[in-house]
């Protein structure tokens, strides 16, 4: 066992061993011998057999949400061996919410320069034309491959194996449902069928990727990324899985946590043991000691049990909103036990990466990160940025209502909702160092500095969004072999005095309650070439509400189909309604009640296009 002690540093919480014992003394001995010679060289310098580099990344796993960080009930023996093996960045920053920050990771960039501006509603989709981390890595000679959440697109050219991954097993949504036996999981763009635990199914895909890799004797870049400890807090549910779910369980509910918090630990747990699984792998193939790996979490944790002293969760700007653990473990080059407080963001791994790998970053747009590489040789007490930022607001990125940004010490920031008119009453100004709970608001008292970091965060804003358009792309419609894209209600625009929308689940949401003549969705798409397409429609509707009609639209051709019944409105078929024709280019789909009915047409789940003819 490793005991840890916690105290204020600077007026941060502050990890630091108080003793080596057994496993730590072992540890640090094993990579002080494993260490080469050219261990204290510079990272920069490209090393004559390129480093492997694994990224593991957790899902609203807090900064508090591990033992090394002083958390006294929740057991994370794995994560806590990868920072007292490596490198612990203290202040290490992602985006408030998850496709932000994957953006910001996979480019380098600001996630608001990508595009991407949303978590739903098809703003959660990089641009097509951002640079990725794994692209840059396969001209280094790297082998590619990233298992679990994606979140930066789901249509084609916009999925992982687009965008450069040799290899991609996992989902393109923020979550998914079921983590037994999950159903929402492709491979390479193919809906697949999974058996198993998510967290095992993803780890052992990340396995056998290495083993593969290492085998054909190329350097690996593996990103394996859980969607744990995101809800639903599912553990093992299945016949023969559901014991050991419930003794995951049992334990921290034994420890007094209430039973939401108990499920995000167990979750936690769960992903530590597969951490654990992963590194023992990487010892058994003996490439530990040229392995750079990377832990850490895609914003703010969702868990209040235990906090560390920090104020907010996931979604805010505090700082509990905004800093996640972050540990590096490298034998071969980084010295273990290594705490640095400099301010570091989830934008320096793409120029950390391509560093380490020897190869250049793009040159022909900004890039915002900056490399790591020599927090890692031997100077963690190095500065890094200046002024971390942070920005999060779901439907309009906007300078004013969800913002933060803070020089190490000061920050100021402004958390208030969409109804409320922000100004700069709303403003706060903390004192992190004296100040680390973000409880006493020094606005008035410190003009010159509220002043300064807001020149600076506004003058940031409008760099980073500078004549960029947010809104959904047009959905590609491909007519290649017989590719089906299937048309998500949450991608449409809705009218109509009745017709609304209902999330639930991303694969299960609805267009609901329209019943009146006019009321209408509208799905924006980009066909590659003209020709006639297959209309299957999935939908339920309730057997006393069946008869009325839906009209489908694109440019001057129409398709009418009539609405039949399921057996209740939330049980989903699939209905072939004909053909339509689609003209290349940019065009519209609207779908229309027809004839109105008394209550409800359908609660439309989606629109699915196949191509049947080409010119």
């Amino acid at each position: 066992m490793i005991i840890f002690q916690q105290r204020l540093f600077s007026g941060f919480l502050l990890t630091h061993q108080t003793c080596f014992i057994a496993l730590l003394a072992c540890g640090l001995l094993q990579a002080a011998e494993n260490r080469q010679d050219s261990g204290n060289d510079s990272l920069s310098q490209t090393p004559s057999d390129p480093p492997n580099i694994v990224f593991i990344m957790t899902d609203d796993q807090g900064y508090w949400d591990t033992g090394v960080a002083g958390n006294p009930d929740i057991e994370t023996p794995s994560m806590d061996r990868i920072a007292s093996e490596g490198l612990q960045l203290q202040r290490y920053y992602a985006a408030p919410v998850c496709a932000p920050t994957r953006a910001g990771i996979m480019t380098g960039r600001h996630y608001l320069r990508t595009g991407l501006y949303n978590t739903r509603f098809g703003g959660d989709t990089m641009g097509i034309g951002e640079v990725t981390i794994a692209q840059l890595l396969k001209q280094a000679g790297y082998r590619t491959g990233l298992f679990g959440k994606w979140h930066l697109g789901k249509y084609p050219g916009y999925q992982p194996q687009d965008r450069g991954f040799d290899e991609f097993f996992g989902h393109y949504h923020g979550h998914i449902e079921r983590y037994e036996f999950p159903d929402q999981l492709h491979h390479n763009g193919t809906p697949v069928k999974t058996r198993g635990y998510v967290s095992e199914l993803f780890t052992d895909a990340a396995r056998d990727f290495i083993d593969v890799t290492h085998r054909a004797g190329k350097p690996f870049f593996c990103a394996l990324m859980f969607n744990a400890p995101h809800s639903p807090w599912v553990l093992d549910t299945s016949h023969y899985g559901q014991p050991e779910g419930d003794q995951t369980l049992t334990k921290y509910l034994d420890k007094g946590l209430p039973i939401r918090e108990a499920r995000i630990y167990s979750l936690i747990d769960r992903v530590d043991q597969n951490i654990g699984r992963l590194l023992q792998h990487l010892d058994n193939l003996g490439v530990a000691d040229n392995t750079l790996v990377v832990f850490t979490s895609d914003n703010g944790g969702v868990s209040k049990h235990w906090k560390g002293g920090m104020n907010g969760n996931k979604a805010s700007t505090y700082e509990g909103g905004v800093r996640a653990p972050c540990f590096v473990r490298w034998p071969n080059r980084i010295d273990p036990g290594q705490v640095s407080m400099a301010l570091t963001s989830h934008i320096d791994w793409l120029p950390t990466f391509c560093e380490v790998a020897g190869v250049e970053p793009p040159a022909d747009r900004p890039i915002d990160g900056k490399s790591l590489v020599h927090l890692m040789s031997q100077n963690p007490s190095d500065s890094h940025h200046d002024y971390v930022y942070h920005t999060w607001d779901r439907y309009s990125p906007n300078p004013d209502r969800r913002w933060g940004i803070s020089d190490g010490r000061w920050k100021l920031m402004c958390v208030v909702g969409n109804e409320v008119v922000a100004t700069e009453k709303n403003w706060r100004l903390f004192d992190l160092k004296n100040d680390p709970e973000e409880k006493k608001n020094l606005r008035e008292q410190q003009p010159q500095t509220v002043n300064r970091l807001r020149s600076a965060f506004t003058k940031w804003f409008h760099d980073v969004t500078q004549d960029i358009e947010y809104r959904p792309i047009r959905i590609p419609i491909s007519t290649d072999g017989n590719f089906e894209t299937e048309l998500s209600p949450s991608w449409a625009t809705w009218q109509g005095d009745h017709i609304q929308y209902t999330f639930d689940g991303y694969d299960w949401d609805t267009i609901d309650s329209w019943k009146e003549s006019g009321e209408s969705a509208t799905w924006r798409l980009e066909i590659e070439r003209a020709g006639n397409y297959k209309i299957q429609l999935s939908y339920g509707c309730s057997p006393q509400h069946a008869g009325g009609i839906l009209s489908l639209r694109a440019g001057e051709h129409r398709l009418a189909h009539q609405v039949q019944a399921t057996s209740t409105s939330e049980q989903f078929a699939i209905f072939e309604a004909g053909s339509i024709w689609l003209d290349a280019g940019e065009q519209e789909l609207t779908a229309s009640v027809a004839e109105s009915v008394p209550t409800e047409l359908m609660r439309l789940n989606s629109i699915t296009l196949t191509p049947i003819e080409t010119p």
